[in-house]
């Protein structure tokens, strides 16, 4: 399963399954991920991060974040205790659902013998159930083995503000379930700052500033850059932003050169 290039002939239900389920009846997508298990969790982080889950971007001064609804080092940790504890003598495969509020990772998996989920969320030693996969993970610099990849995920989630993941188990039945967390857009982000009220005003006063323009340009097809702005107090800078988003939204129209041409008003219901 480590190395082989189709473990699959060797031990059945040795894959990874991912849907993206609109509700529990309907599915928009899904993949499949075969090959050895170290490629397999790999392609499964790639995936889940770049197809199945949307990053919100939003930025700290001019450096770009991009963050997910789960973070980054709490999902790779879940991915890899799914692989490295299956029971793959169950033969089935791993199987991910991705909604879009959360995303569910069930894996055959038993608890030691004489552990009950109270010992599993606390200090316990590394007990494997599957050692040589372990081993061979913790060699490639993959895991620590010291039976701390449940603390890892709790302590990556509430560093990233995200809700704790749930776990169930029953029988061989293993349940990881992130609640996504909901990332606040750069708009959600700029009116917290600044307060809904002074956001509403602001737009309140540029909606005002171009029904304006849109007047002078109707009256005055030929008006020039220099007469907007003084007709609406607005720097030159400010007048092109104006006139940028006119532009944009489909309203204005500007027919000719920038000295012999005209405005056109678009006449939209």
């Amino acid at each position: 399963m480590l190395f082989a290039e189709d473990p699959e002939q060797f031990v059945t239900g040795a894959f990874i399954k991912i849907c993206y389920f609109h509700n529990n009846a309907d599915i928009l997508f899904q993949d499949e991920i075969h090959g050895n298990l170290f490629f397999q969790v790999e392609k499964l982080l790639d995936l889940l991060t770049t197809k199945y889950m949307k990053a919100i971007i939003h930025y700290d001064n001019i450096t770009r974040i991009d963050e997910l609804p789960v973070p980054r080092k709490a999902l790779r940790e879940a991915c890899l205790n799914a692989v490295i504890h299956k029971t793959y003598e169950s033969n089935t495969p791993i199987q991910i659902s991705v909604y879009e509020d959360k995303m569910m990772i069930w894996n055959s998996g038993v608890l030691p013998e004489g552990w009950t989920m109270k010992d599993f969320f606390g200090k316990h030693n590394s007990r494997p159930y599957n050692p040589l996969v372990a081993n061979a993970f913790f060699r490639s610099g993959g895991i620590e083995a010291w039976g701390r990849g449940i603390e890892k995920i709790i302590g990556a989630c509430r560093d990233a503000e995200a809700p704790k993941p749930k776990y169930t188990h029953k029988v061989d039945d293993f349940w990881t379930i992130f609640n996504f967390k909901k990332v606040k857009s750069e708009v959600e982000e700029y009116e917290e700052k600044i307060g809904k009220t002074t956001l509403k005003t602001t737009l309140k006063t540029t909606l005002k500033t171009e029904e304006k323009i849109i007047e002078l340009m109707k009256t005055n097809p030929t008006i020039t850059i220099e007469t907007l702005c003084q007709e609406c107090k607005l720097s030159r800078d400010g007048m092109n932003w104006n006139i940028r988003q006119l532009k944009s939204s489909g309203l204005i129209l500007r027919v000719g050169s920038k000295k012999g041409g005209h405005w056109e008003v678009i006449d939209q219901q």
